[in-house]
């Protein structure tokens, strides 16, 4: 794995920790502002989504950042209101005109829905038309990516799901590492319910690391992708920090000692589109 990025199926280099900007903000320049200074700090993907509504305040943060934009990894994501071919092509059309992009780096379903076999399709036109550079999907399970696999001309070459020491989802990666599918977390620090954990904290002491960059490096190790979301300027610099150090065989094997399999919440769109 070449330093800092993951090689996607078709060859693209996707940045091993990307910026998250769920929740954030249009009001106030939040999301314009942060964003901006994610990119100041180093960051070089970004990741947000229609259902954020702050598609405006990333892109006006991207044009302010006075990055090349080749140099940029964007991700952004049809939402469940807009399933099916010709709905999917007008959200990603909207979506691009919001980010104020000529085109999008990865463009993924966010959340799978009775209508995927006609949102793929449209997904799929959008990657062979170079609209996109990647195409994915969000919290697909092993038998949604099996279906979608059987059905699509091609593959998924993301599959972003939540994903935290709490639920390693082990049995998914492998899954999704047969089928050449990079894994991306989302909420990888599970929004810093596991601080206090002692396992953390005294892996956190050991390698006088944060309890984030503990969590955000275990992640790296698993060679899972992290979007970490933070508004604190401080926290956006020190998630970057994570690649000075490795964390042993045992200790990682601590950290997976975590896993009970628990979701954060209760997921209401999981059962939308069953197999």
């Amino acid at each position: 794995m070449k330093k800092g990025v993951r090689i996607l199926s078709n060859g693209v280099e996707m940045p091993i920790v990307g910026f998250g900007t769920y929740k954030l903000q249009n009001e106030n320049d939040e999301a314009c502002n942060l964003v901006k200074e994610a990119i100041k700090a180093g960051y070089r993907s970004i990741d947000t989504a229609s259902f954020y509504n702050n598609e405006e305040g990333v892109g006006k943060g991207i044009a302010q950042s006075n990055i090349p934009r080749e140099e940029l990894f964007i991700t952004t994501k049809v939402w469940i209101d807009d399933d099916g071919y010709e709905n999917t092509l007008k959200a990603f059309d909207k979506s691009l005109e919001k980010l104020g992009l000529d085109y999008i780096d990865l463009y993924l379903v966010h959340w799978p829905t009775e209508k995927i076999k006609e949102t793929w399709r449209a997904i799929e036109d959008l990657y062979k038309q170079k609209k996109v550079r990647a195409i994915g999907v969000c919290n697909f399970s092993a038998e949604q990516l099996e279906a979608i696999i059987d059905f699509s001309e091609i593959n998924p070459m993301v599959n972003q799901i939540e994903l935290h020491p709490n639920r390693s989802e082990k049995e998914l990666l492998k899954i999704c590492k047969r089928h050449n599918i990079v894994v991306e977390a989302w909420s990888p620090i599970k929004r810093g319910a596991l601080f206090d954990n002692d396992i953390i904290k005294n892996l956190s002491k050991k390698y006088n690391k944060s309890e984030a960059q503990i969590i955000l490096r275990w992640h790296l190790q698993n060679n899972v992708i992290a979007i970490p979301k933070t508004s604190t300027i401080s926290r956006i610099k020190e998630n970057l920090e994570i690649f000075d150090f490795e964390i042993s065989k045992e200790d990682m094997e601590k950290i997976d000692s975590l896993n009970t399999g628990e979701r954060m919440k209760p997921q209401q769109y999981e059962n939308l589109y069953k197999i």
